[in-house]
Parts: structure tokens; sequence; C-alpha cells
């Protein structure tokens, strides 16, 4: 095969075969292939596009393209949770101990953050001692002996899908709706699960911003994992204001713990009820997603979850007296307050414009690379909908650079907008995919 012609098939709208895309991919993985060639792939596939046969081709390649894992020796349906990422979003650190005290085996594979704040594996680290830098082994290791491991991705899983990402993120193709579905869910399928729950986030704080493709999205990395054999669903939530209360490493740990206290945001421990309902339905635990939710709201209630979070900290290095006393997180040196400047109706918390300040402060990464803050972030008082009067307080920001005080306030403060009527807020969940059962 030459590249060229391939490059030339493509961008003149024809498809790629399975062989030619899995001869595309070894190839580049080989560094056989020269950047310079595989932009102009990319960018061809950016303005042609995927069909099905093609996406499928290229996922599998990716997942194929290092080394993958199989849970089949446990005897069980192991699960695993993909978010697309949020404002706020601390919902792995609930769910995934949850699920696994209800006796499902969780295997979840996580990347550092790279935006507004950190990913799971941040939040996760912001423990002291806590580490994800698992090898493989250990990983199945601790899936098998505890139902519950988090590790991050290394570089002998889907090397070809870090290349190319790398790749895309540089040539202006990351927002192709097909390579986004391939380059996730040849993660989650070199991850081993048989089962897989996406929550997808839609909304000003999220990565897809618009609801109808934030759906499309969905759609196609279901019907990738029902073509891959892997049970699975997909569930559109809401990004327009930041998940719970908190954002930033450490400070989401504080409320990740609240909830499996019984203690946190009622939007953080509903949609952890949800998802999990989800996940215990298809690893087959229970009849349907509504009765996966009361089982869990047990688990939740009694402590079980909260105890299967402190074995994984445990086993993962981390030191268990933190979740006894969140006080030996890690603290920023400074905090601020914000003040509402009127009284009224909260009519908006933009996820993005709060992002952008815990980007400042120092909770999330602008270049890969990048030192994060874990202290660093802030606490919202309120939600969209709650009536304030002048001078109440809105917000806390937590930093350890004086230099941003000022910025981080002001650009907080234009985060939220007034109005005189009550308003409702956009609803929590906007849909699943396909609807359950399928």
């Amino acid at each position: 095969m030459k590249v060229l012609d391939l490059i030339t098939k493509k961008r003149d709208g024809q498809s790629l075969s399975a062989e030619e895309i899995n001869y595309l991919v070894e190839e580049y993985n080989n560094e056989v292939i020269p950047d310079y060639q595989m932009s102009a792939l990319l960018m061809s596939i950016y303005f042609q596009g995927l069909n099905n046969k093609e996406t499928n081709a290229l996922t599998a390649a990716l997942a194929a393209s290092g080394e993958t894992l199989d849970f089949s020796s446990l005897g069980k349906i192991v699960v695993d949770k993909h978010s697309s990422g949020g404002v706020g979003d601390k919902v792995t650190l609930v769910l995934t101990p949850l699920v696994a005290a209800a006796g499902v085996p969780v295997a979840k594979i996580s990347g550092r953050g790279l935006g507004f704040s950190g990913g799971t594996i941040d939040k996760l680290e912001s423990i002291p001692g806590f580490s994800a830098e698992l090898t493989t082994e250990r990983f199945f290791e601790l899936v098998t002996e505890n139902n519950l491991a988090i590790m991050v991705q290394t570089a002998r899983l889907t090397p070809a899908e870090g290349k190319l990402y790398a790749l895309r993120d540089v040539t202006g193709t990351v927002e192709n709706i097909s390579l986004i579905a391939a380059s996730i869910m040849s993660k989650k399928i070199a991850g081993g699960a048989g089962a897989i729950l996406l929550d997808v986030k839609t909304g000003r704080g999220a990565f897809m911003q618009n609801r109808d493709e934030a759906f499309r999205l969905a759609e196609i990395m279901v019907r990738i994992g029902k073509d891959m054999d892997r049970r699975i669903v997909s569930v559109v939530t809401d990004m327009n204001q930041p998940l719970g209360y908190a954002v930033g490493n450490a400070l989401e740990v504080k409320e990740a713990l609240a909830v499996l206290r019984g203690e946190g945001p009622a939007d953080v421990e509903r949609l952890c009820l949800v998802l999990g309902g989800y996940m215990l339905a298809l690893a087959g635990r229970v009849r349907n997603p509504e009765e996966g939710q009361t089982e869990l709201a047990r688990l939740l209630g009694n402590g079980s979850a909260l105890q299967k979070f402190r074995q994984m900290v445990i086993s993962q290095g981390g030191r268990p007296e933190c979740l006894d006393d969140p006080s030996l997180l890690p603290q920023a040196a400074y905090s601020a307050e914000i003040h509402s400047p009127q009284g009224g109706y909260l009519r908006e918390i933009d996820a993005r414009k709060v992002g952008k300040v815990a980007l400042l402060l120092g909770t999330g990464r602008a270049f890969k690379g990048d030192e994060i803050d874990p202290a660093a972030g802030l606490v919202l008082k309120h939600k969209v909908g709650d009536r304030v009067a002048k001078g109440d307080l809105l917000a806390c920001i937590n930093y350890n650079r004086e230099s941003v005080r000022e910025q981080a306030c002001r650009e907080l403060l234009n985060a939220f907008s007034f109005g005189e009527e009550p308003v409702e807020p956009f609803p929590l969940i906007h849909g699943v995919v396909p609807p359950f059962p399928s």
C-alpha cells in the first residue's frame, strides 16, 4: 500500500477498508509513516468523515496497537466508566467504590487532566501517598481482590491513540466526532471491561457544548461498543453549571468524601446513583437500573461505599487518616470571598467561566507537563435557581499565588448572572442512549 494513495482516496470522499486503516495505524505507530502524511490524512478525515465501518476499524486498530487487558478469568462482568469531563466532575471518586461495594468489579483506567481542572488521577493523587502508577499485573490483582482499582493510562495501552491524539491536538482535527469516538472507545476496549457506562457531558462547561452533538457522540460510541460485543449505555448529563460545589483537586476529594458519608451535594449523589444503577444493570447484578439505584442508596447509607473507597486508597498507597480528617489533605495558603453585588435569583453560574477561574488558580493544565496545585480551587455556595440577597457569600477561592487573587475574583463574579424572576436550572440528566433495556 502507498500512504499517498490512501490520503487522496479519503480526500476524495471514498471509504477506507479495515485492512487499509490497520496498515495506517500500525505503520504510524511504528514511525514508518511521518507526521506530515498522517496530518494530511487526519485533515481529509476531518472534512470527509468516517462511516460506521471505518470508525469501527479505527477503534479496533487503535485498541490493538498495544497491550490489552482480559478479565474473563474472573468469571464476572467487569465494568468501566468514562466521563467526557466537566467542571467539578468528581463522580468517579464516589461512583466506582459505590458500584464495587455492590459486588461488581470496576476496572478504571484514567488519564491526567488537560484543561480546566485535574482529571480523576490528579484528584486521587492529591491524597498523600496515593499512586495510580500501577503495572497491569497489579491492576488485575487489585480488581480481583478488591473489586476496584484505578490506574493511570500507560504507554503500553493504545500507544497509537496517544500519538494520534497529540497530532490531532496540533493540527486542528480534534473536533471530528468519529475521531473523538474512536479515541475514547479504543481505550475502553483495550481496558478489558465487558460493560461500559459512558457519561457524556453537554453544556457550557463541557467539551460537547451542543446538546444534539452530545447525543450524536453518545450514539456513535454505543454503536461501536455493541459492534464489539460490549454491554454499553451512555447517559447524557448536564454541565451548564458546575457539578456539586467544589472545583479543584483536594477540594473535590473532600466533597466526594462528604457524598460517601451521605452529607454531600444532592446533584452529585443523585447522578452517582443513576449512573451506578445502569452499571449494576449492565453487569447483571440487578434486573433494571431503578433496582440498582435502590441497592446503591442502601450501600451509600450504611457506609459500605466509604469503606470500599478507603480500601482502594490504602491498597494504592494513600494515607487513610486523610479520609478521616480531610484537613490533612493539601491546604492553600490563601483564600478570598466573593459576595453578591445584588439581590435576586441566580439565573446562571457559567461552568466554562468557573472552569477558567479554576485553571487560573492552578487546578488544571493549559499544556501537557504543567504542574497542578492540588490545594488550589474554589467552592461555590449556591446553585442556579437559588435566591440571594445583596452581600450574600457566592463563593470562596483558595490559592497559593497571591498574584492571581484580583483577576480570579473579578472573573469568578462574572460567571454569575441574576434575575428578578425564579428560574429553572437545566435538567441534570438529558437522556439515555439507548433507552434501557435495549
